[in-house]
């Protein structure tokens, strides 16, 4: 049976969070042999994007989350998985009502935040996790307050935060000679931090950031804001946009006809899950990310062959981070022995997890973030082609983390 912790409970300290316990039943006749009963099924929401900009990062994470369970049998540390979803509509306005959907009403023992993508979302539903003590893992959204000032004991991110991606973009793009650049993003959580984090990466290495331009999330009206990149002929572009807006921006930027003048660069969700649509269009476009699709691995090819065996499609980063955050969980529970009640020892094994990704190892930081490698890729065809390791084994600073 299972039961939520009491909402009043702390929120920063290694206590209860939803727990599950077997029983025992007894025949009619007393008789008659004790029976074990299975024990109860790990009830997992997942809050995911199911409609709009991002849905289609939705789909790629639960594909990705289901395939690594599937390669254990559809089980948890031996239990069976009972699946809960919400569709999180990227309405930060909505997560706390949506995320009490699963906590309050379905009573879940693991919130699965598929990015919500949405860093607003990401950080109303962290909250909610906090304050209940449900165990929040988080495969997409990369609010940077999530592993800094909120980071909890309950609270694990296998993706990035905003900070950690780009960060190596500035000096990519100074050793390819760039000086004066625009930045444009939208003008949310996530735009915000990526243009911080990688102004700060550029500007150690002698650049400027000339302009900052942005407009409101889901907002894609580009042309007046590319007239202005037009007149003023900076070196280079760089930006953060991801999904639809990705595409719909990759196609109006070479439309005005900045593509064969001013070479663009970005975050690599720029790029990521929209060569189909923007194939010619995004030729030659260089990012940063945690995720390449030649990577020189093994493990890369097998999981690229096996996703597109089982969803007839090609995965992309979000396909890799629902991958992973299901290897977390299952190496955790399986630690644990299917004891989803130790907290402890399942919190332990989370945090000195090391996983076999098809993005390459990584390990979790203190402030439960992945410490990755961040590659730099070039668009070819329909691949996001690695080229090079941008930064080794890179690790969000966690600025605020007062892990309790």
């Amino acid at each position: 049976m299972s039961h939520t912790p009491n909402p009043t409970d702390s929120p920063v300290s290694r206590r209860r969070f939803i727990s599950l316990s077997g029983g025992v039943a007894a025949g009619a006749a007393l008789s008659a042999p004790f029976v074990q009963a299975q024990p109860a099924k790990i009830k997992v929401g997942m809050m995911l994007p199911a409609t709009g900009t991002f849905a289609s990062i939705g789909t790629a994470i639960t594909n990705g989350f289901r395939m690594a369970v599937g390669e254990r049998g559809g089980k948890l540390g031996g239990r069976e998985i009972e699946y809960f979803a919400v569709d999180d509509e990227s309405n930060p306005a909505k997560a706390p009502e949506n995320t009490n959907r699963l906590v309050q009403r379905d009573k879940v023992d693991v919130l699965v935040l598929v990015g919500t993508v949405h860093s607003g979302v990401a950080l109303g539903m962290a909250k909610i996790a906090r304050e209940t003590g449900t165990l929040l893992l988080i495969p997409n959204a990369g609010a940077d307050d999530i592993t800094g000032p909120m980071c909890s004991p309950n609270i694990f991110r296998t993706s990035f935060s905003n900070w950690q991606p780009i960060h190596p973009l500035g000096k990519v793009m100074a050793e390819r000679g760039h000086k004066n650049v625009v930045w444009i993003s939208w003008k949310y959580a996530a735009g915000d931090e990526s243009a911080r984090s990688f102004k700060e990466g550029f500007e150690k290495t002698g650049g400027k950031v000339v302009k900052e331009l942005g407009l409101p999330f889901p907002n894609v009206e580009f042309q007046p804001l590319l007239a202005e990149i037009a007149a003023i002929k900076p070196d280079a572009v760089a930006c953060f946009f991801a999904a639809a807006g990705a595409a719909k921006f990759i196609s109006d930027y070479a439309a005005a006809g900045l593509k064969d003048k001013i070479p663009l660069y970005g975050s690599g969700f720029l790029t990521d899950g929209v060569l189909q649509a923007v194939q010619a269009q995004a030729q030659g476009v260089m990012t940063t990310l945690h995720y390449a699709d030649s990577l020189p691995s093994k493990r890369d090819q097998e999981f690229r062959l096996g996703y597109a065996k089982q969803f007839k499609m090609q995965p992309d980063v979000y396909a890799v981070q629902g991958y992973d955050t299901g290897l977390l969980l299952a190496q955790a529970m399986e630690s644990v022995k299917g004891d989803f009640g130790n907290k402890a020892a399942l919190i332990k094994a989370m945090e000195g997890v090391k996983i076999d990704s098809p993005r390459g190892a990584w390990t979790m930081s203190k402030e439960h973030n992945p410490t990755q490698d961040i590659y730099l890729r070039k668009v070819e065809g329909e691949q996001n082609k690695f080229v090079s390791v941008a930064w080794k084994a890179l690790a969000d600073p966690g600025r605020g983390c007062r892990m309790g």
